[in-house]
Protein backbone atom coordinates (compact mmCIF):
# COMPACT_ATOMS: atom_id res chain seq x y z
CA UNK A 1 0.00 0.00 0.00
CA UNK A 2 1.47 3.36 -1.04
CA UNK A 3 2.44 5.66 1.56
CA UNK A 4 0.56 8.70 1.73
CA UNK A 5 2.45 12.45 1.90
CA UNK A 6 1.30 14.58 4.53
CA UNK A 7 1.45 18.09 2.66
CA UNK A 8 2.74 20.90 4.12
CA UNK A 9 0.67 23.40 5.96
CA UNK A 10 1.89 27.19 4.69
CA UNK A 11 2.44 29.41 8.01
CA UNK A 12 2.16 32.47 6.32
CA UNK A 13 -0.57 34.80 7.68
CA UNK A 14 -4.15 34.92 5.18
CA UNK A 15 -5.29 37.90 3.91
CA UNK A 16 -7.98 39.87 6.16
CA UNK A 17 -11.53 38.74 6.75
CA UNK A 18 -14.34 36.31 8.17
CA UNK A 19 -13.05 32.15 7.18
CA UNK A 20 -16.24 29.98 7.68
CA UNK A 21 -15.06 26.95 8.92
CA UNK A 22 -16.27 23.70 9.18
CA UNK A 23 -15.41 21.07 11.66
CA UNK A 24 -15.78 17.59 12.20
CA UNK A 25 -19.04 16.03 14.17
CA UNK A 26 -17.50 13.39 15.88
CA UNK A 27 -14.58 11.28 13.95
CA UNK A 28 -11.79 13.85 14.26
CA UNK A 29 -10.63 12.22 11.42
CA UNK A 30 -12.92 14.00 9.38
CA UNK A 31 -11.32 17.27 9.47
CA UNK A 32 -10.53 18.53 5.75
CA UNK A 33 -6.75 19.69 5.30
CA UNK A 34 -7.59 22.88 4.32
CA UNK A 35 -9.84 23.99 7.55
CA UNK A 36 -6.38 22.34 9.19
CA UNK A 37 -4.54 25.13 7.30
CA UNK A 38 -7.49 27.75 7.75
CA UNK A 39 -6.87 27.67 11.56
CA UNK A 40 -3.03 27.55 11.72
CA UNK A 41 -2.91 30.45 9.54
CA UNK A 42 -5.52 32.93 11.22
CA UNK A 43 -5.38 35.46 13.25
CA UNK A 44 -8.36 34.32 15.92
CA UNK A 45 -10.68 31.95 16.66
CA UNK A 46 -14.73 32.77 16.77
CA UNK A 47 -16.42 29.79 18.71
CA UNK A 48 -19.35 28.78 20.55
CA UNK A 49 -17.18 26.72 23.34
CA UNK A 50 -13.99 27.87 24.16
CA UNK A 51 -13.32 24.83 26.15
CA UNK A 52 -14.60 22.94 22.90
CA UNK A 53 -12.59 25.04 20.76
CA UNK A 54 -9.63 24.45 22.91
CA UNK A 55 -9.63 20.54 23.18
CA UNK A 56 -10.17 20.52 18.89
CA UNK A 57 -7.52 22.79 18.56
CA UNK A 58 -5.14 21.28 20.34
CA UNK A 59 -5.61 17.57 18.50
CA UNK A 60 -4.46 19.58 15.71
CA UNK A 61 -1.73 21.11 17.15
CA UNK A 62 -2.25 24.37 16.79
CA UNK A 63 -2.21 27.40 19.65
CA UNK A 64 -4.59 30.62 18.88
CA UNK A 65 -6.84 33.47 21.11
CA UNK A 66 -10.38 32.28 21.11
CA UNK A 67 -12.98 34.41 21.22
CA UNK A 68 -16.60 33.61 22.70
CA UNK A 69 -19.49 33.81 20.37
CA UNK A 70 -22.51 32.36 21.40
CA UNK A 71 -26.13 32.80 21.55
CA UNK A 72 -25.42 34.81 24.52
CA UNK A 73 -23.02 37.64 23.32
CA UNK A 74 -24.37 40.95 22.47
CA UNK A 75 -24.37 43.45 19.48
CA UNK A 76 -20.96 45.32 20.73
CA UNK A 77 -19.65 42.08 20.85
CA UNK A 78 -20.47 40.93 17.41
CA UNK A 79 -19.77 44.58 16.14
CA UNK A 80 -15.80 44.84 17.53
CA UNK A 81 -15.38 40.90 15.60
CA UNK A 82 -16.76 42.83 12.40
CA UNK A 83 -14.58 45.96 13.23
CA UNK A 84 -11.65 42.96 13.86
CA UNK A 85 -12.24 41.54 10.00
CA UNK A 86 -10.53 44.88 8.89
CA UNK A 87 -7.17 43.90 9.24
CA UNK A 88 -7.67 40.61 10.84
CA UNK A 89 -8.39 36.79 9.62
CA UNK A 90 -10.69 35.35 11.67
CA UNK A 91 -11.91 31.75 11.58
CA UNK A 92 -15.57 30.98 12.60
CA UNK A 93 -16.82 27.56 14.10
CA UNK A 94 -19.32 25.83 15.93
CA UNK A 95 -19.06 22.91 18.25
CA UNK A 96 -19.31 20.44 15.63
CA UNK A 97 -20.43 20.43 11.86
CA UNK A 98 -20.42 23.22 9.67
CA UNK A 99 -21.03 26.97 11.02
CA UNK A 100 -24.53 28.99 10.90
CA UNK A 101 -26.75 25.66 10.44
CA UNK A 102 -28.79 26.02 13.47
CA UNK A 103 -25.93 28.01 14.83
CA UNK A 104 -25.37 31.63 16.21
CA UNK A 105 -22.85 32.30 13.74
CA UNK A 106 -25.73 33.45 11.17
CA UNK A 107 -25.81 37.05 12.74
CA UNK A 108 -22.00 37.79 12.88
CA UNK A 109 -22.19 36.07 9.08
CA UNK A 110 -24.79 38.34 8.15
CA UNK A 111 -22.86 41.74 9.77
CA UNK A 112 -19.80 40.96 8.16
CA UNK A 113 -21.70 40.77 4.50
CA UNK A 114 -23.28 43.85 5.54
CA UNK A 115 -20.07 45.34 6.38
CA UNK A 116 -18.37 44.50 3.50
CA UNK A 117 -15.90 42.31 4.82
CA UNK A 118 -14.30 39.47 2.94
CA UNK A 119 -15.83 36.20 3.37
CA UNK A 120 -14.84 32.49 2.79
CA UNK A 121 -16.03 29.42 3.14
CA UNK A 122 -13.91 25.87 4.50
CA UNK A 123 -16.60 23.30 3.87
CA UNK A 124 -17.11 20.21 5.34
CA UNK A 125 -19.21 17.95 7.46
CA UNK A 126 -23.03 18.46 8.40
CA UNK A 127 -25.38 16.73 10.40
CA UNK A 128 -28.40 16.81 8.53
CA UNK A 129 -26.43 16.03 5.31
CA UNK A 130 -24.77 13.16 6.79
CA UNK A 131 -27.75 11.66 8.37
CA UNK A 132 -30.19 12.33 5.20
CA UNK A 133 -27.09 9.51 3.23
CA UNK A 134 -27.66 7.32 6.23
CA UNK A 135 -31.47 7.47 5.86
CA UNK A 136 -32.34 6.01 2.78
CA UNK A 137 -34.51 8.47 2.31
CA UNK A 138 -35.59 10.34 -0.77
CA UNK A 139 -32.63 12.96 -0.97
CA UNK A 140 -33.55 14.65 -4.80
CA UNK A 141 -34.93 17.01 -2.70
CA UNK A 142 -35.47 17.94 0.98
CA UNK A 143 -36.27 20.59 3.82
CA UNK A 144 -34.07 21.16 6.65
CA UNK A 145 -36.18 22.89 9.61
CA UNK A 146 -33.65 23.25 12.17
CA UNK A 147 -34.46 22.59 16.08
CA UNK A 148 -37.95 21.56 16.28
CA UNK A 149 -40.15 23.52 19.05
CA UNK A 150 -39.60 22.07 22.69
CA UNK A 151 -43.11 23.22 23.31
CA UNK A 152 -46.03 20.64 22.71
CA UNK A 153 -48.50 23.24 20.60
CA UNK A 154 -46.05 24.77 18.95
CA UNK A 155 -43.72 21.08 17.89
CA UNK A 156 -47.68 20.41 16.96
CA UNK A 157 -48.19 23.60 14.70
CA UNK A 158 -44.58 23.56 12.73
CA UNK A 159 -45.21 19.79 11.54
CA UNK A 160 -49.00 20.95 10.59
CA UNK A 161 -47.62 23.41 8.41
CA UNK A 162 -44.87 22.08 6.75
CA UNK A 163 -47.20 18.87 6.41
CA UNK A 164 -48.32 19.52 2.62
CA UNK A 165 -44.44 20.29 1.65
CA UNK A 166 -43.78 16.73 -0.83
CA UNK A 167 -39.94 16.44 0.31
CA UNK A 168 -37.96 14.46 2.96
CA UNK A 169 -37.94 16.63 6.08
CA UNK A 170 -34.37 16.64 8.14
CA UNK A 171 -34.59 18.24 12.26
CA UNK A 172 -32.17 18.62 14.20
CA UNK A 173 -33.62 17.13 18.18
CA UNK A 174 -31.97 15.92 21.47
CA UNK A 175 -32.21 12.36 22.68
CA UNK A 176 -34.93 13.32 25.44
CA UNK A 177 -37.21 15.10 23.77
CA UNK A 178 -36.92 12.35 20.92
CA UNK A 179 -40.11 10.08 22.19
CA UNK A 180 -42.55 13.63 22.07
CA UNK A 181 -41.34 14.64 18.56
CA UNK A 182 -41.40 11.07 16.99
CA UNK A 183 -45.43 10.87 18.96
CA UNK A 184 -45.96 14.20 17.13
CA UNK A 185 -44.94 13.46 14.02
CA UNK A 186 -46.75 10.22 14.16
CA UNK A 187 -50.24 11.75 14.64
CA UNK A 188 -49.20 14.69 12.47
CA UNK A 189 -48.12 13.02 9.29
CA UNK A 190 -49.82 9.57 9.45
CA UNK A 191 -48.09 7.13 6.83
CA UNK A 192 -45.15 9.00 6.36
CA UNK A 193 -41.58 6.82 7.08
CA UNK A 194 -39.10 8.15 9.84
CA UNK A 195 -35.45 7.90 10.35
CA UNK A 196 -33.11 8.37 13.56
CA UNK A 197 -29.82 8.97 12.96
CA UNK A 198 -27.17 9.38 16.53
CA UNK A 199 -23.71 9.15 17.10
CA UNK A 200 -22.83 9.90 13.20
CA UNK A 201 -19.50 9.42 12.31
CA UNK A 202 -18.86 7.54 15.91
CA UNK A 203 -17.96 4.39 17.08
CA UNK A 204 -21.58 3.23 17.98
CA UNK A 205 -23.14 5.01 14.82
CA UNK A 206 -26.59 4.29 14.29
CA UNK A 207 -29.73 5.12 11.66
CA UNK A 208 -33.10 3.19 12.61
CA UNK A 209 -35.90 4.02 9.82
CA UNK A 210 -39.31 2.54 10.46
CA UNK A 211 -42.99 3.94 11.28
CA UNK A 212 -43.84 6.11 14.17
CA UNK A 213 -45.39 3.36 16.66
CA UNK A 214 -42.25 0.99 16.13
CA UNK A 215 -39.62 3.55 16.77
CA UNK A 216 -40.87 4.58 19.67
CA UNK A 217 -41.11 1.29 20.78
CA UNK A 218 -37.30 0.63 20.39
CA UNK A 219 -36.15 3.85 21.85
CA UNK A 220 -38.17 3.79 24.56
CA UNK A 221 -36.48 0.86 25.54
CA UNK A 222 -33.01 2.08 24.79
CA UNK A 223 -33.27 5.92 25.55
CA UNK A 224 -30.82 7.55 23.40
CA UNK A 225 -28.22 10.25 24.41
CA UNK A 226 -27.21 13.44 22.65
CA UNK A 227 -27.98 14.97 19.61
CA UNK A 228 -30.16 13.17 16.73
CA UNK A 229 -30.88 13.72 13.31
CA UNK A 230 -34.70 13.43 12.63
CA UNK A 231 -35.82 12.78 9.00
CA UNK A 232 -39.04 12.09 7.79
CA UNK A 233 -40.01 10.87 4.22
CA UNK A 234 -42.01 12.54 2.16
CA UNK A 235 -45.77 11.75 1.83
CA UNK A 236 -46.93 8.65 0.36
CA UNK A 237 -47.63 9.66 -3.79
CA UNK A 238 -51.78 8.90 -2.88
CA UNK A 239 -52.34 7.27 0.37
CA UNK A 240 -55.59 5.76 -0.72
CA UNK A 241 -54.16 4.49 -3.64
CA UNK A 242 -50.95 2.55 -1.87
CA UNK A 243 -51.02 -1.00 -1.87
CA UNK A 244 -52.29 -1.89 1.42
CA UNK A 245 -50.13 -5.23 1.32
CA UNK A 246 -46.89 -2.73 0.72
CA UNK A 247 -47.95 -0.66 3.89
CA UNK A 248 -48.55 -3.83 6.24
CA UNK A 249 -45.29 -5.41 4.51
CA UNK A 250 -42.54 -1.88 5.61
CA UNK A 251 -45.01 -1.80 8.78
CA UNK A 252 -44.26 -4.68 10.51
CA UNK A 253 -40.63 -4.28 9.80
CA UNK A 254 -40.78 -2.33 13.41
CA UNK A 255 -44.45 -2.97 14.49
CA UNK A 256 -46.43 -5.60 15.98
CA UNK A 257 -49.68 -6.94 14.33
CA UNK A 258 -52.07 -4.74 16.01
CA UNK A 259 -49.80 -1.94 15.32
CA UNK A 260 -49.17 -2.54 11.78
CA UNK A 261 -53.03 -2.79 11.03
CA UNK A 262 -53.92 0.18 13.41
CA UNK A 263 -51.36 2.42 11.53
CA UNK A 264 -52.08 1.79 7.67
CA UNK A 265 -55.83 1.82 8.64
CA UNK A 266 -55.32 5.18 9.79
CA UNK A 267 -52.89 6.56 6.81
CA UNK A 268 -55.62 4.43 3.82
CA UNK A 269 -59.05 5.05 5.61
CA UNK A 270 -59.23 0.77 5.05
CA UNK A 271 -60.97 -1.10 7.76
CA UNK A 272 -58.88 -2.39 10.55
CA UNK A 273 -60.40 -5.36 10.90
CA UNK A 274 -59.05 -6.75 7.47
CA UNK A 275 -56.01 -5.36 7.70
CA UNK A 276 -55.30 -7.11 10.51
CA UNK A 277 -56.23 -10.41 9.40
CA UNK A 278 -54.46 -9.66 5.74
CA UNK A 279 -51.22 -8.79 8.48
CA UNK A 280 -51.35 -12.08 9.99
CA UNK A 281 -51.70 -13.61 6.84
CA UNK A 282 -48.10 -11.55 5.66
CA UNK A 283 -46.73 -12.13 8.68
CA UNK A 284 -47.25 -16.03 7.99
Amino acid sequence: MPTIVQPEIPTDPLPAGLYIVATPIGNLGDVTLRAIETLARCDAVACEDTRVAGKFLKHLGITKPLWRYDDHVDAKTRDAIVSSLADKAVALISDAGTPLVSDPGYRLARAARDAGRSMTTVPGACAAIAGLTLSGLPSDRFLFAGFLPVKDKARRDLLEELSPVDTSLIFYETGPRLMKSLAAIDEVLPGREIAVAREITKLHEECRRGMGAGLMAHFDAHPPKGEIVLMVGPPPEEACQADPDDLLREALKTMKISQAAAYVAKATGLDRKQLYARAMELKE
